[in-house]
């Protein structure tokens, strides 16, 4: 045969098989895309867990964690979930000393990349993005005694965690049962769990990863979610503040009437859902009170609003937490959709 054409023969399978190997699918992710449903489950047994329900479906699947990492265990209550640059953290609480962590694992598929211990992660709460591939993960710290007044260390503090390494770079000392967390710009606000006690929002630069000033809010002080114009509110107490990050001022303050027992954004920003007294009402960002009719005739323990498709989740667990919760779902317009079977205790959710 021609040299020239064997030549040419051996380049064009080359090039085929070159191109095979590029253009060959990856494989599917089994968790790609819905909703993940944190399971705090019953405290003193520390069987949380993660659920999962796909898009347009009403069949939840269950322990998706383990069924990823057949080998590991999640040994504690699920606190929260969070997405950061392609990576999903689970926030774990165990009730035995030194065996809290966070797990960290490939989005899609939930397969471990690393694990996060003590003394790094110390009653870990909350995880948001705080910039490319990193994370912020509020942290009560050690736990004390609550019956001396002493269960939350002052402060508490937030762990700066790098997602594509896998560590903890730094401990930042943040608020005194440092809690809920949003992100504002190039700032997070860090608030305390209720009945702690702390009043303080600490703000920390994302930048250097250092508080740069603490904002007394008069009661104990929970960052919600930042508005569409911007606007971070904060619920203190029975009252959700409207407050000016930038210039560190509050814009208004709505009376809520009883505290609520969840609460969430609407998918346009420009409202909130909240629950309390066995009612579910809304109000508008523009509104300077709460309108007296509720959307839902019940309460849930949790809210949750998909972001692409505004379907309102709210979970309801049975007096017993040795039993399964449920999460109900309505269109956003506040027609019943569905009440599908969770696990136990659902209590946080994260829409992917």
């Amino acid at each position: 045969m021609n040299k020239h054409i064997t030549t040419g023969l051996v380049a064009s399978a080359l090039t085929l098989g070159l191109w095979n190997c590029k253009t060959t699918d990856p494989e599917p992710s089994p968790y790609e895309s819905g909703v993940y449903i944190a399971n705090q489950g019953n405290f003193s047994q520390n069987n949380g867990s993660v659920t999962y329900i796909p898009t347009g479906s009403s069949t939840a699947q269950t322990n998706i964690f383990v069924a990823a990492n057949p080998t590991l265990t999640v040994s504690g209550g699920v606190q929260d979930i969070a997405d950061v640059n392609g990576k999903s953290l689970i926030l774990i609480d165990n009730t035995a000393a030194s065996q809290d962590k966070v797990e960290i694992g490939e989005d899609g598929s939930f397969k471990s990349r690393a694990t996060l211990k003590t003394p790094d992660i110390e009653n870990p709460r909350r995880a948001v993005y705080a910039a490319p591939n990193k994370a912020y993960v509020s942290c009560w710290d050690v736990s004390g005694s609550y019956s001396a007044g002493t269960f939350y260390k002052d402060p508490g503090y937030v762990a700066v965690v790098d997602v594509n390494a896998g560590t903890v770079t730094k401990k930042i000392s943040a608020v005194k049962a440092a809690e809920g967390m949003v992100l504002v710009g190039s700032e997070v606000f860090v608030g305390s769990a209720s009945y702690s006690g702390g009043t303080a929002l600490a703000i920390i630069n994302v930048n250097t990863d250092e508080v740069v000033q603490k904002v007394d809010m008069g009661g104990e002080a929970e960052p919600i979610a930042v508005d569409a114009n911007g606007r971070l509110w904060v619920l203190v107490g029975q009252t959700m503040i409207c407050y000016n990050a930038g210039a560190r001022t509050v814009e208004k303050r709505v009376p809520l009437n009883a505290t609520p027992t969840s609460m969430a954004i609407s998918r346009d920003r420009r409202s909130f859902y909240f629950s309390t007294n066995n009612r579910t009402y809304r109000f508008a960002i523009t509104d300077t009170s709460v309108p007296g009719t509720a959307v839902q005739n019940r309460s849930f323990s949790a809210i949750g609003i998909d972001p692409n498709t505004g379907m309102f989740y709210g979970s309801q667990n049975p007096v017993s937490y040795a039993q399964a919760g449920y999460v109900i779902r309505y269109q956003e317009s506040g027609a019943l959709i569905d009440s599908v079977r969770a696990e136990i205790a659902p209590s946080r959710f994260f829409f992917r």
